[in-house]
């Protein structure tokens, strides 16, 4: 999430009431989780065990709950709980909205699209031209929609994500204020939903064709006309890229890439990145041939044991 304007360490230090390493003038443009930071972000961290990839990441501003050398050319916001002081900061960059209408009068809706009854649009969403969203969608706050967009009934765009941090008393949850971006020429199936960036933005790239009871997770990226088929569920910060196939059921775990062009047939489970161009079958998915290939010799096993037995 980028900030509207720039801000210096020092407003940013207030806001939260932390102490600072750096200089007071030291410019922050915005906000995000570790998988999606750019130069000039914040990000947070709380566990020894991530200090490095924090503070070697493209944040310039970490709030981290330890002293520690601060690198060059960077700056480091000192904090006692880390988690919590992100959310405040959340909080204050992007509130929670109260909606008093089932379309919100801040919404911008192409003229030539179509609304049908009880659908619900949230908070600055934006809507192109030529798209037709069926009954009983819901938008929140701050989606993206291009032109002629298609969404089947009962689809939730924008629900937070599922992020949260074990706590003695129970779970802390990561507040969601990123947003949802659906590109032109998407259709979107029924009872789909789709989860916002933490901080950044979940993207449902061009053409891209999603089938009904689909699960995309926060700050997933799919490229370019993908076909994703029903009960897909995909974890957060995936990226897919261009033109890739899953079949139903497929599950697919976070922070992985999955190669342009590549088919992962159905009731797969990824676990790992895959390749471009290729075919994938089974739990971990592997290559199809050679899944197949397994899957035939685990079905002779039996016999080939009776075999040794009678020898």
């Amino acid at each position: 999430m980028k900030f509207a304007r720039i801000h210096s360490l020092k407003e940013i230090s207030g806001i939260i009431d932390v102490p600072y390493i750096g200089d007071e003038n030291f410019p922050v443009e915005g906000m995000n989780e570790i998988h999606v930071v750019e130069p000039g972000d914040i990000v947070f961290v709380d566990h020894p065990k991530y200090y490095s990839k924090a503070l070697e990441s493209a944040a310039t501003v970490i709030l981290i709950n330890k002293e520690v050398d601060c690198p060059e050319g960077k700056a480091l916001l000192i904090s006692k709980d880390p988690f919590t002081d992100f959310n405040r900061l959340s909080q204050h960059f992007r509130p929670f909205i109260k909606s008093s209408q089932p379309v919100s009068a801040s919404a911008v809706i192409g003229k030539t699209s179509v609304i049908q009854p009880n659908v619900f649009i949230g908070n600055h969403v934006v809507i192109g031209e030529h798209c037709l969203i069926h009954p009983n969608v819901t938008i929140y706050d701050n989606c993206v929609i291009g032109d002629h967009v298609t969404i089947h009934s009962g689809t939730v765009l924008g629900a937070d994500a599922f992020y949260f941090q074990k706590r003695p008393k129970g779970f802390d949850k990561l507040i969601s204020c990123g947003r949802v971006i659906v590109e032109d020429h998407v259709e979107i199936g029924a009872a789909c939903t789709i989860d916002k960036g933490v901080t950044g933005d979940t993207i449902i790239g061009e053409g891209t064709k999603i089938d009904n009871q689909v699960q995309i997770a926060h700050d997933t990226r799919i490229g370019k006309k993908c076909l994703i088929a029903s009960q897909v569920g995909i974890a957060g910060c995936t990226r897919i890229e261009d033109e890739v196939t899953l079949w139903g059921q497929v599950g697919v775990i976070s922070d992985i890439t999955i190669g342009k062009g590549a088919v992962v047939y159905a009731q797969s489970g990824v676990g790992k990145d895959l390749e471009a161009g290729k075919a994938y079958f089974g739990s971990p998915a592997g290559e199809a041939r050679e899944k197949y290939r397994e899957v035939a010799a685990l079905k002779a096993l039996p016999k080939f044991i009776e075999n040794l037995k009678n020898r």
